[in-house]
């Protein structure tokens, strides 16, 4: 059996309900589905933020990504998964990320979307820099807090 995996980089907005039905379908092993869903913040580190702005290269990123998910496929059972990043410039309250695993039980779900958003918030091909109401224009690197989460999942049991 195939899993279906669904991973876009894209400009526009996405719908987390119909990328949810979209994943489930009418499957009826699965018994969980974990969303996460990254949002712009208004402020940085107490910075008033306008704006974010996401690039990446395109088809390297893709890839990258989808190693990741194929690794998440062989540490946990999934029935399928969604990882949707957004890019440009993006204004506080808009959705960023969204990551969507499902599974029949929920303690796959919940580490498989966990260990997606680790890999997503350190080391997925990415740059961010963010706009600031000061008119200044800031890059945005990893924060240690979140190296430190990922680093947890490279010594982790299968």
């Amino acid at each position: 059996m195939t899993v279906p995996v669904t991973i876009r980089l894209q400009r526009d907005d996405f719908d987390l309900a119909t990328e949810s039905a979209r994943l489930t379908g009418t499957d009826t092993s699965i018994g969980a589905v974990v969303s996460f869903v990254g949002r712009c913040r208004g402020d940085e580190d107490g910075h008033a933020i306008c704006a974010l702005n996401l690039e990446h290269y395109p088809g390297m990123a893709e890839a990258e990504i989808a190693r990741h998910v194929e690794e998440a496929l062989t540490r946990w059972p999934l029935k399928g998964v969604t990882v949707i990043h957004r890019y440009g410039r993006i204004v506080p309250g808009d959705n960023i990320v969204l990551v969507l695993t499902a599974s029949s039980h929920r303690q796959a779900a919940f580490a498989a979307a966990e260990f997606l958003m680790d890999y997503l918030k350190t080391r997925a091909p990415f740059w961010k820099s963010d706009e600031r109401a000061s008119g200044d224009r800031n890059w945005i690197d990893a924060r240690d807090a979140d190296d430190d989460a990922a680093a947890r999942w490279d010594s982790a049991a299968h």
